[in-house]
């Protein structure tokens, strides 16, 4: 029976005893469900496990179980456990909840091997997520929730609307290609591949969820409103999904060369100017999506293999980042840049565990972002993209910039706010501890990482290796990271430094609020339902004014006829008893302005 539960079932089912639970009981269990669900999937599940049924007609395989997708489950279930440690001190029922359901059906998405139970999987992950969002409580919290829940299930609409036009094409729901048993990516229509209306809207789902250029906003709108424990969660699962999802339906998908190297330079011009820094780590998480996702376009097995490697690290050392933020958070009760400053001397082990993040995301050597984000790189440059090369080497440059120097700088050194706060809970710290410790392993160490690829032999310059064998640790390698960090921060101390007019050259952190490209349709949009407002007041107006005149013809209308009783009512002046004379007189008078209109008128 436990060989053919699905991945992700546990935290899903556990999530529903939670609210049954209270104290240490509750919390015991939160960091147990993880660990279970680990374990289900490490003894019960290795690579090549498919778990099948027929469902209304339909075979589905809620389970399928290969190097791809396990590389996605083990980092799931790693930062499930860290996200629970982290958000322990919590004692909202609600956010361990919909926490726990969401991270559930993300591991459970990345082992569907069929589109109808990744669909359904991919709703859940909408519907439970933007809880967290909403527990801030917040007016803002609510509307950022509500857009994120309208372009969230958008995703879906899409994704089921191409499931069916697929399904019609080719009569198949298969999301299972072996990848284990695979050396190269073999031809487009063995994966789903850009060829029918019915994969370019799925493609067009994986790429909202992704964060694609034009349809990044939601990212960078919801994550900063979330909780500080929230922003952790979410920070790891819905993007990655999609990059897992891309990886698996459209490798070799050359237009997502150019949609990736766009995604990696577009968002350092937002972040350096940004002051809220967890809005900041926002465009940095798009911004390091791009790399995974030039990975998957180029195709290659060294590419697929850093794809998946920078994803790993990726989650690990943004959960990093995110959660040293939540903490700056949680005591100070705010983020903006232009309000931190000196909390180095009161957080002394939140500073450390952020400056290790930073390191890991701006690729320092020994650190994780260096051994995963080289075989992106290389694979770019072996395969001739030279263009898309460069600007991924612009790219690492521009991170260093806002998330190595600009995240740890501003909030715990630069100016001194005054501000003196405790450390964060040992739950937090520990939480970071474990985080950080994997970025530097992975950093020194990286074999582990590099045996769980999905591919075991990659070419590194036409010469097919196993992945074990791939050393990033050459002369080469070092010296050039190494020259690309320095000069970068080189020039970030000029520019900060080097002041006109008494005003540094570098962006100084001002209370500001930036638009994005979504200011190009929310703002019609708004106009939209500035008129629609306007239609109801109009409305409003002309019931009033209809009541008033209802009002006015009724009191005329009552006037008149006590008017006509008085008239030709039984003590009126026409109903009395008239005399012959008067009578003859009234019949007179008639008969004369009768005549006289008449001649008047003809």
């Amino acid at each position: 029976m436990i060989n053919s539960l699905p991945p992700g079932l546990i935290l899903i089912i556990g999530a529903m005893i939670i609210p049954l639970m209270r104290g240490r009981i509750q919390q015991a269990t939160l960091l147990l469900l993880p660990i279970a669900s680990a374990l289900h999937l490490l003894a019960f599940l290795p690579a090549g496990t498919q778990v099948s049924l027929e469902f209304f007609g339909y075979q589905l395989t809620p389970a399928n179980v290969d190097r791809l997708s396990l590389v996605w489950g083990y980092i799931f279930h790693i930062a499930a456990f860290v996200s629970a440690l982290y958000a322990l001190h919590v004692k909202d029922v609600v956010q361990h909840v919909s926490g726990l359901i969401y991270m559930g059906a993300a591991i459970g998405a990345v082992f569907a091997g069929d589109l109808i139970t990744l669909f359904v999987y991919w709703e859940l992950t909408a519907v439970s997520s933007v809880f967290l969002i909403w527990a801030s409580r917040t007016e803002r919290s609510y509307r950022a929730g509500m857009r994120y829940l309208i372009v969230q299930v958008g995703s879906g609409v899409l994704l089921l609307s191409g499931i069916l036009f697929h399904f019609r094409d080719t009569g198949s729901l298969a999301f299972d290609n072996a990848f284990h048993e695979l050396l190269l990516p073999p031809s487009d229509g063995y994966f789903l591949g850009l060829n029918s209306p019915g994969t370019l809207l799925i493609f067009l789902a994986f790429g909202i969820k992704a964060a694609f250029p034009l349809l990044h906003n939601w990212l960078t709108d919801a994550y900063p409103e979330a909780t500080p424990t929230g922003t952790v969660i979410l920070s790891a699962f819905t993007t990655k999904l999609a990059i897992y999802a891309l990886a698996r339906g459209f490798p070799g998908t050359e237009i997502l060369i150019y949609i990736g190297a766009v995604m990696t330079a577009f968002p350092i011009f937002f972040a350096v100017i940004e002051n809220d820094l967890r809005r900041v780590l926002a465009y940095s998480l798009n911004n390091q999506l791009g790399f995974m996702v030039v990975g998957i376009g180029i195709g290659t097995n060294l590419a697929l293999n850093g794809t998946a490697s920078h994803a790993f690290a990726h989650i690990l050392y943004k959960a990093l980042l995110f959660m040293s933020m939540g903490a700056v958070l949680m005591r100070t009760g705010t983020i903006k840049g232009s309000e931190l400053g000196g909390l180095y001397k009161s957080m002394p082990w939140t500073t450390g565990f952020c400056i290790v993040g930073a390191a890991s995301i701006s690729a320092f050597p020994l650190f994780s972002g260096f051994v995963t984000k080289s075989l992106i790189l290389t694979a770019a440059a072996q395969e001739h993209h030279t263009v898309v090369w460069l600007v991924l080497l612009f790219a690492s440059a521009g991170v260093f910039h806002h998330s190595g120097i600009k995240i740890p700088y501003f909030a715990f050194f630069a100016h001194d706010s005054g501000k003196r706060v405790k450390e964060a809970p040992w739950n937090m710290l520990l939480a970071m501890g474990i985080a950080a410790t994997l970025c530097i392993l992975i950093g020194i160490l990286p074999g582990p990482l590099y045996s769980i690829l999905p591919y075991k032999d990659v070419v590194v310059e036409h010469v097919t290796i196993e992945v074990l064998n791939h050393h990033v640790y050459t002369t080469t390698h070092v010296i050039t990271q190494l020259q690309l960090l320095l000069f970068s921060a080189l020039a970030f101390t000029v520019l900060n430094r080097w002041k006109i007019g008494g005003t540094a050259i570098y962006p100084p952190e001002l209370p500001s609020v930036n638009l994005d490209t979504d200011w190009l349709y929310r703002r019609p949009f708004l106009r939209v339902g500035q008129s629609l407002s306007l239609v109801e007041r109009l409305h409003a107006l002309a019931g009033r004014t209809r009541s008033w005149i209802d009002a006015r013809v009724s009191a005329g209308l009552h006037q008149l006829l006590r008017a006509a009783r008085q008239l030709v009512g039984p003590a009126g002046w026409l109903p009395r008893t008239w005399s012959i004379s008067a009578k003859v007189a009234c019949a007179a008078m008639l008969l004369t302005g009768y005549l006289v209109l008449y001649y008047v008128y003809m």
